[in-house]
């Protein structure tokens, strides 16, 4: 196999990215940015190329505090005429006594050695400190000594400076990759080979934000999320993360539609620390505040652990009508079923574990009870049939396969920079309306099964490598693809990828994990249960859906030959 190539980026390959993403921005969302934003932008562009290098140096790298004795770039000519031209125009400043609130970061750029060497330790303190960790010098230092004095100790051996308009810089960073995730590395990544992405015309991709608005509710809910994990992080007591979080909740702006799905997901998150911390009270009040999975069910099960039984049905009812996935579907009749039989003797049982308990079992060799299914699938192998595991990499990889053209088109306004691994909605259930008319089209037009071969053939060999958030790369996958192909009907392939796309976060997983065939067009998907495993919800739907549509599909429970 022949080694890749070689990448050698330019020596400002950062620089060229970072203008890159300048102009990007102020071409897509100009009129989103505020005047001090602008004005950022516009003093940055009048620095001269020196320093317009070192401040994109620092605002790639973690942490605001920099030491100028331990930079070193080649491709700054004039490293001390790019720091002075830093100071001047206000980008960088100097340690100074009032970054005191931001001590632990100003002192957190010195090794432990360091600060007991340049601080301003009488003798008999630093016989204590030397045992401590560093995190130990940096809290003495900041509650025991003087921070001008810090200060002073620490400027006189060199120089310090802080990074400033790190506001400005993230702003412009959260337009251009829509989320607090994305960072510059990204490009780095996509120009040394280490991840394709697909290619777009810049032209026709579109702005995730359309009002100022939703680019502030997005990024307060983004920031809020990193809050609570930072006092999560430092382990403050679960009563007070909660009073914080109702405090917020009430101060909070009436969020933009954008912004809800991060705002659900951060419930959910803080319920569930409460939770675990037994908190069960306030975690059904913060619950109460979605209707995102798994909200309703921890709320359902919570009212029922409290005595609050009738609540606990009717939201077992109203989940049942419209439930979001298969884990609300098969939650809702079973719990209500268990509420109904509580106090009885005869104990409720899951549709999953009913399920479970009717299918067929299978002795297999102790020796497997580590690699279950490759002891199933030997059992089939030694039966005359071909085996493959397949789990969701081939449903997915045909999924991503079949309509690739039509999950990547900028012309859907669900593409919003060169660098994005997936379209915007694509866990939405916007991916399936939007695109709905494309999709079906698409499957008409596969009439035959020379068709599906041929078209999933042509976009493998076509896009192998580039980057599909369903599709994991490897060469038995077309192979995969193809068997499955041959094996279904055409309506049954059509109905599964509809199913799918109607909700891809949830559809595009709990498919079985082996499919058997014979030579004569015999198969089925089987689904592997060791006897302490169990049946999950998603599992459940994906064997009932091949039920209803005539797929072959099974669970085997498997027992243990000793």
């Amino acid at each position: 196999m022949v080694g890749r190539q070689k990448v050698i980026l330019s020596p400002r390959y950062y620089l060229d990215n970072f203008r890159y993403v300048l102009d990007f921005v102020k071409r897509l969302y100009g009129g989103l940015m505020n005047e001090v934003e602008w004005d950022f932008v516009r003093r940055f562009e009048a620095l001269g190329l020196d320093a317009q290098c070192l401040y994109v140096r620092f605002s790639n790298r973690k942490g605001l505090f920099f030491r100028i004795n331990k930079l070193h770039y080649n491709e700054i000519t004039d490293l001390p005429a790019a720091v002075g031209e830093l100071l001047t125009t206000g980008f960088i400043e100097r340690l100074t006594p009032h970054h005191e609130v931001m001590g632990n970061d100003a002192l957190g750029i010195f090794t432990k050695p360091e600060l007991l060497d340049l601080l301003p330790l009488e003798p008999e303190e630093i016989r204590p400190l030397s045992k401590e960790k560093k995190e130990g010098v940096v809290r003495y230092a900041l509650h025991e000594l003087d921070f001008g004095e810090i200060v002073t100790s620490l400027t006189t051996h060199e120089t310090v400076v802080k990074m400033n308009f790190e506001a400005e810089g993230m702003m412009i960073k959260y337009l251009f990759f829509g989320n607090r995730g994305g960072n510059m590395t990204e490009f780095v990544v996509r120009d040394l080979g280490m991840v394709n992405f697909e290619r777009y015309d810049d032209t026709k991709m579109t702005a995730r934000f359309r009002t100022r608005k939703e680019v502030e509710d997005k990024l307060l809910i983004s920031l809020t999320n990193e809050e609570f994990y930072d006092l999560k992080e430092a382990e403050t007591p679960a009563e007070d993360i909660y009073n914080w979080f109702l405090n917020w909740n009430e101060t909070r702006p009436e969020l933009t539609e954008i912004a809800i799905p991060g705002y659900q997901k951060l419930v959910c998150r803080v319920g569930g620390f409460l939770e675990r911390h037994k908190l069960p009270d306030q975690a059904l009040a913060v619950y109460e505040l979605s209707d995102r999975v798994p909200a309703r069910e921890r709320r359902v099960r919570l009212l029922f652990r409290n005595g609050s039984v009738d609540e606990a049905l009717a939201l077992c009812d109203e989940i049942a009508v419209n439930p979001l996935n298969a884990e609300e579907r098969y939650f809702a009749n079973d719990f209500r079923e268990k509420i109904l039989s509580a106090g009885e003797k005869k104990r409720s049982r899951k549709a999953t574990t009913r399920f479970l308990s009717d299918a067929e079992s299978l002795n297999i060799p102790a020796a497997y009870r580590h690699h279950v299914e490759a002891g199933v699938m030997n059992h089939y192998l030694e039966e005359g049939y071909d085996a493959a595991f397949t789990e969701n990499y081939p449903w997915r990889g045909l999924f991503g396969l079949v309509f690739w053209d039509i999950i990547y088109d900028a012309n859907v306004s669900a593409i919003h920079h060169p660098l994005q691994r997936a379209p915007s909605d694509f866990y939405l259930p916007d991916f399936y309306l939007k695109r709905e008319e494309l999709l079906k089209k698409r499957l008409t037009e596969l009439a035959t099964k020379d068709d599906w071969r041929r078209h999933t053939g042509r976009m493998f060999n076509a896009k192998y490598g580039i980057t599909n958030v369903l599709v994991d790369w490897s060469d038995e996958l077309l192979t995969l693809v193809q068997r499955m192909v041959e094996l279904l009907d055409l309506e049954q392939l059509r109905l599964i990828l509809l199913e799918m796309a109607r909700n891809v976060r949830e559809h595009t997983r709990g498919f079985p994990d082996l499919l058997i065939w014979n030579e004569q067009g015999g198969y089925e998907f089987v689904e592997v249960k060791s006897p302490t495993d169990h049946l999950g919800p998603q599992q459940l739907h994906w064997l009932e859906f091949f039920q209803t549509i005539g797929v072959k599909g099974k669970v085997v429970r498997v027992v243990w030959e000793l």
